[in-house]
Protein backbone atom coordinates (compact mmCIF):
# COMPACT_ATOMS: atom_id res chain seq x y z
CA UNK A 1 0.00 0.00 0.00
CA UNK A 2 1.37 3.40 -0.97
CA UNK A 3 1.36 6.02 1.75
CA UNK A 4 1.95 9.65 0.83
CA UNK A 5 3.28 12.22 3.24
CA UNK A 6 3.23 15.86 2.17
CA UNK A 7 5.62 18.34 3.79
CA UNK A 8 5.55 22.14 3.81
CA UNK A 9 2.10 22.59 2.30
CA UNK A 10 1.21 25.96 0.80
CA UNK A 11 -1.21 27.65 -1.56
CA UNK A 12 -0.05 29.62 -4.58
CA UNK A 13 -2.42 32.49 -3.76
CA UNK A 14 -0.08 33.23 -0.84
CA UNK A 15 3.25 32.67 -2.59
CA UNK A 16 2.35 34.28 -5.93
CA UNK A 17 -0.32 36.88 -5.01
CA UNK A 18 0.23 38.88 -8.20
CA UNK A 19 -0.61 35.86 -10.39
CA UNK A 20 -4.16 35.19 -9.16
CA UNK A 21 -3.53 31.46 -8.68
CA UNK A 22 -5.20 29.15 -6.17
CA UNK A 23 -3.40 25.79 -6.11
CA UNK A 24 -2.70 23.63 -3.07
CA UNK A 25 0.89 22.37 -3.33
CA UNK A 26 3.74 21.25 -1.10
CA UNK A 27 7.53 21.30 -1.18
CA UNK A 28 7.99 17.54 -0.68
CA UNK A 29 6.02 14.36 -1.23
CA UNK A 30 7.22 11.14 0.37
CA UNK A 31 5.71 8.05 -1.25
CA UNK A 32 6.88 4.84 0.41
CA UNK A 33 10.69 5.23 0.39
CA UNK A 34 10.86 7.79 -2.43
CA UNK A 35 11.19 11.54 -1.83
CA UNK A 36 10.07 13.98 -4.52
CA UNK A 37 11.28 17.55 -4.00
CA UNK A 38 9.53 20.43 -5.74
CA UNK A 39 11.73 22.57 -7.98
CA UNK A 40 13.94 24.76 -5.82
CA UNK A 41 15.18 28.20 -6.81
CA UNK A 42 17.14 31.07 -5.31
CA UNK A 43 14.53 31.61 -2.61
CA UNK A 44 14.71 31.38 1.16
CA UNK A 45 12.39 28.58 2.32
CA UNK A 46 11.35 30.43 5.47
CA UNK A 47 10.81 33.97 4.16
CA UNK A 48 10.14 33.34 0.43
CA UNK A 49 12.65 36.12 -0.29
CA UNK A 50 14.54 35.76 -3.57
CA UNK A 51 18.32 35.51 -3.09
CA UNK A 52 21.22 35.68 -5.51
CA UNK A 53 19.38 37.96 -7.92
CA UNK A 54 21.41 38.16 -11.14
CA UNK A 55 23.80 35.39 -10.02
CA UNK A 56 23.01 31.89 -11.34
CA UNK A 57 25.68 30.23 -9.17
CA UNK A 58 24.30 31.84 -6.01
CA UNK A 59 20.79 30.75 -6.98
CA UNK A 60 22.00 27.19 -7.61
CA UNK A 61 23.73 27.27 -4.21
CA UNK A 62 20.46 28.25 -2.50
CA UNK A 63 18.46 25.68 -4.49
CA UNK A 64 20.82 22.90 -3.39
CA UNK A 65 20.81 24.11 0.23
CA UNK A 66 17.01 24.01 0.11
CA UNK A 67 17.07 20.50 -1.36
CA UNK A 68 19.44 19.35 1.38
CA UNK A 69 17.16 20.84 4.06
CA UNK A 70 13.97 19.38 2.54
CA UNK A 71 15.53 15.94 2.13
CA UNK A 72 16.56 16.03 5.78
CA UNK A 73 13.03 16.97 6.84
CA UNK A 74 11.77 13.98 4.82
CA UNK A 75 14.26 11.55 6.39
CA UNK A 76 16.75 11.42 3.53
CA UNK A 77 20.09 13.02 2.62
CA UNK A 78 21.89 14.33 -0.44
CA UNK A 79 23.83 11.07 -0.59
CA UNK A 80 20.52 9.34 -1.38
CA UNK A 81 19.75 11.50 -4.44
CA UNK A 82 18.60 9.51 -7.45
CA UNK A 83 17.76 12.19 -10.02
CA UNK A 84 18.09 15.92 -10.52
CA UNK A 85 16.38 18.02 -13.15
CA UNK A 86 18.09 21.34 -13.74
CA UNK A 87 16.39 24.21 -15.54
CA UNK A 88 18.33 27.30 -16.62
CA UNK A 89 17.08 30.31 -18.55
CA UNK A 90 20.30 30.89 -20.48
CA UNK A 91 22.77 28.29 -21.80
CA UNK A 92 25.65 30.50 -20.61
CA UNK A 93 24.61 29.69 -17.04
CA UNK A 94 25.35 25.99 -17.49
CA UNK A 95 28.96 26.09 -16.27
CA UNK A 96 28.46 28.12 -13.07
CA UNK A 97 25.27 26.24 -12.19
CA UNK A 98 26.65 22.76 -12.86
CA UNK A 99 29.90 23.59 -11.08
CA UNK A 100 27.90 24.60 -8.01
CA UNK A 101 25.65 21.54 -8.13
CA UNK A 102 28.70 19.35 -8.68
CA UNK A 103 30.15 20.47 -5.34
CA UNK A 104 26.93 19.43 -3.58
CA UNK A 105 26.78 16.04 -5.33
CA UNK A 106 30.46 15.01 -5.31
CA UNK A 107 30.61 11.24 -4.84
CA UNK A 108 26.82 10.81 -5.10
CA UNK A 109 26.47 10.14 -8.87
CA UNK A 110 22.78 10.94 -9.40
CA UNK A 111 21.37 10.95 -12.90
CA UNK A 112 20.41 14.39 -14.15
CA UNK A 113 18.59 16.11 -16.94
CA UNK A 114 19.39 19.68 -17.93
CA UNK A 115 17.02 21.95 -19.79
CA UNK A 116 17.22 25.47 -21.11
CA UNK A 117 13.82 27.13 -20.73
CA UNK A 118 12.53 30.54 -21.76
CA UNK A 119 11.56 31.58 -18.23
CA UNK A 120 10.78 30.42 -14.71
CA UNK A 121 7.87 31.46 -12.44
CA UNK A 122 9.50 34.76 -11.44
CA UNK A 123 11.66 36.86 -13.75
CA UNK A 124 14.54 37.09 -11.24
CA UNK A 125 14.91 33.31 -11.06
CA UNK A 126 17.64 32.00 -13.36
CA UNK A 127 17.87 28.37 -12.26
CA UNK A 128 15.53 25.77 -10.79
CA UNK A 129 16.44 22.29 -9.56
CA UNK A 130 14.07 19.50 -8.64
CA UNK A 131 15.13 16.26 -7.05
CA UNK A 132 14.16 12.68 -6.39
CA UNK A 133 15.82 10.73 -3.61
CA UNK A 134 15.19 7.63 -1.54
CA UNK A 135 14.95 7.04 2.18
CA UNK A 136 17.39 4.25 3.03
CA UNK A 137 16.06 1.11 4.69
Amino acid sequence: MTVHKRLRKFNTRDTYPEQKLDNDLCQVVVANDTVYVRGQVGQDLETSESVGIGDPAAQAERAMANIEQLLSEAGSKLEHLVKLTIYIVDPRYREPVYRTIGRWTRGVYPISTGLVVSALARPEWLVEVDAIAVIPA
